[in-house]
């Protein structure tokens, strides 16, 4: 029997006991002095959220199937486990063998949204490990970050020894050769770092120094150690067919915020939309072999008992074998109440005969995402979706039965106008009247149209990364300059309109492109009381002001002001494959509204074929 690191009294007293007590279906145990690394896996954020994560799925099988890795996982202690692990001195612990997880050899950190930062620091602060990395001794575990957000990790560059740049299946058995070796050799610390640095995708922040200008931008970003490149180049699984992928995903005891069998179908994006990072970082597009997805689809839902299965992708319309994959599935599974899930779809009539195979039409929605109100808006973002599409879908899909659609909008895009603020509302209106164009007795009662809109952050490695951001202020004004206008639509009983907290966007903008000088105010807010930033019941916005008071950091520098092209911005170290030569031209059309095609279209010579796969050498 593992002994808990909880006693029953503790347990007892917190909200889900689950959460901390591992052993479930296919986790991995394994006897810890038959190991040389022990990696422990860490999503900053509740065990259901983590949970849900498939990268930490895949990086946790494909670990473990070395018989030298025993790979553990922890994830944020919420709130009443967190004050309970202080007041008792409780250690941080790994949930498989419920062991500190200060006595690992690496604390691997998935780096998946920049309002997770502070919960970073609970990790490390409940673990006692110094927050600092140049703080560490031998005693300490290596602090590795991976990861979205790890496409600029200056904003924590104090706090990790070592960042993995790109995708996690190519490299991480040369890191883990690598520590066997420096650690039968009994080196310092730092000459396993400089070992790492030796190898491609590897960033070892302490191994660079930054000088800035009197304007506050960055002057120089050299390397200060002969280890280490000036160029870090993303790593890219370039044959999907010799990756591994879990067979057996381990199965939580309490709901999973994705509760269901996860099928990544393709990795990476044709379509080229300007405001989004994923669509640039994980080029070029590549597709999984279909008879590789349908023998794990068959040995995932034996292995977990789960009654549902999504198929992951960026967009999934354009996986080229989605109509025999899903046909396998429906076909496969018919009987066995297996519910297949399909998001980002593109709504057109192949997808909507899907949808109505594989949904109940009745309880479900449909979500688009026009992203833009206005035409002029889609082609500045190269949306690559026209009005009339989207009508024609929503159309198409209440002639299908269904009566519920989700639109998605962002508000605050480069060379937004009122109007296209107001076009939000309209479009949501032509939707709704394209419903009632249905004569009555055809339809099931009303419609119901929700419109959500975030605010645009610009990411590192998007076309809009130049872009400028606004104020809260701002944001809540363009808020309800849309509210207003939904009001005034004809349909305004079936239109509904939320958007997202404005004060959370400012901060992710911050931390998003900000620099190493970002790490002082994220400390700051940490020791405020600053946790779970990204649930709005426990965001405080008024303790994040004063750390940047405290700390004499002007968030405005990293939101409000022009970039020009030249700016040397603090990822311009990492290669990610997508040229900023490629990036800067795509703005320039952006501030032109001119569409650039999709891959399958034509070549825009990104720069992504230096990565030799998918996409780009098809045919």
């Amino acid at each position: 029997m593992r002994k808990l690191a909880l006693s029953d009294e503790i347990l007892l007293r917190i909200e889900k006991p689950a959460r901390y007590i591992g052993n479930e279906v296919n986790s991995v145990n394994k006897d810890a002095d038959k190991v040389d690394v022990r990696f422990c896996m860490c999503f900053p954020d509740v065990y259901e959220i983590g949970m849900s994560h498939l990268g930490l799925q895949i990086l946790y099988d494909m670990f473990n199937r070395r018989e030298d890795v025993w790979c553990e996982r922890v994830f944020s202690p919420w709130t009443d486990m967190d004050k309970e692990m202080r007041s008792e001195g409780i250690p941080l612990f790994a949930l498989e063998s419920q062991d500190p997880v200060r006595d690992f050899d690496f604390l691997g950190i998935t780096l998946q949204f920049e309002m997770c930062y502070t919960n970073i620091l609970q990790i490390l602060d409940l673990s006692g490990i110094p927050l600092s990395a140049h703080e560490r001794t031998e005693k300490d575990p290596f602090v590795i970050g991976g990861g979205p957000c790890a496409y600029n990790p200056e904003p924590l560059a104090d706090f990790f020894d070592l960042f993995y740049i790109g995708e996690g299946e190519t490299v991480y058995d040369q890191l883990f050769d690598a520590y066997k070796s420096w650690k039968a050799s009994g080196g310092s610390r730092e000459s396993f770092l400089e070992m790492a640095a030796e190898i491609e995708g590897i960033y070892v922040p302490s191994f660079y120094d930054v000088n800035y200008k009197e304007d506050g931008t960055i002057a120089s970003f050299l390397p200060n150690n002969p280890h280490a490149k000036e160029k870090i180049r993303r790593q890219v699984a370039s044959d999907m067919g010799e990756t591994t992928y879990p067979l057996k995903p381990i199965v939580p005891f309490i709901k999973a915020t994705q509760d269901r069998a996860v099928l990544e179908i393709q990795r990476g994006c044709i379509r080229g939309c300007r405001f989004c990072q994923a669509g640039m970082v994980y080029r070029p597009a590549r597709p999984r072999d279909i008879e590789m997805l349908k023998e794990t689809a068959r040995a995932m839902l034996k292995n977990t008992g789960h009654e549902e299965i999504t198929l992951s992708s960026l967009s999934s319309s354009d996986y080229n074998e989605l109509k025999e994959i899903v046909s396998f599935l429906i076909e496969e599974f018919k009987g066995q109440g297996v519910n297949i899930s399909l998001p980002s779809l593109r709504i057109d009539a192949f997808s909507l005969d899907v949808m109505s195979k594989v949904q109940d039409v009745r309880k479900s929605s449909l979500t688009f995402a026009p992203e833009a109100g206005s035409q002029r808006m889609r082609d500045v973002i190269n949306k690559g979706l026209t009005e009339s599409e989207i009508i024609d879908g929503a159309g198409q899909a209440f002639e299908g039965g269904w009566t519920k659609v989700k639109l998605y909008f962002m508000l605050g895009l480069p060379t937004e106008t009122r109007e296209d603020m107001e076009g939000i509302a309209v479009l949501s209106d032509k939707v709704a009247r394209r419903y009632y164009e249905i004569p009555k007795e055809q339809r099931n009662g009303k419609c119901q149209i929700t419109a959500s809109s975030s605010f645009f952050v610009p990411k590192p490695f998007s076309p809009l990364q130049w872009a400028t951001m606004f104020s809260a202020e701002e944001y809540v004004a363009k808020a309800n300059i849309v509210q207003e206008a939904m009001r005034n639509q004809l349909n305004r009983k079936s239109l509904r309109y939320n958007w997202h907290t404005a004060e959370l966007t400012v901060l992710e903008g911050t931390f998003a492109r900000g620099d190493r000088r970002m790490g002082a105010v994220l400390l700051e807010a940490y020791r405020l009381g600053c946790i779970f930033d990204s649930w709005d019941e426990y965001f405080r916005y008024d303790l994040w002001m004063q750390a940047f008071e405290n700390t004499g950091t002007d968030a405005a520098f990293y939101n409000l002001r022009p970039r020009t092209r030249d700016e040397i911005f603090p990822w311009d170290f990492i290669d990610c494959g997508v040229t900023r030569d490629f990036l800067w031209r795509e703005w320039e059309n952006a501030m032109q509204g001119k569409v650039t095609p999709n891959c399958r279209e034509k070549c825009s010579g990104c720069g992504a074929m230096t990565y030799k796969g998918g996409v780009c050498y098809e045919g």
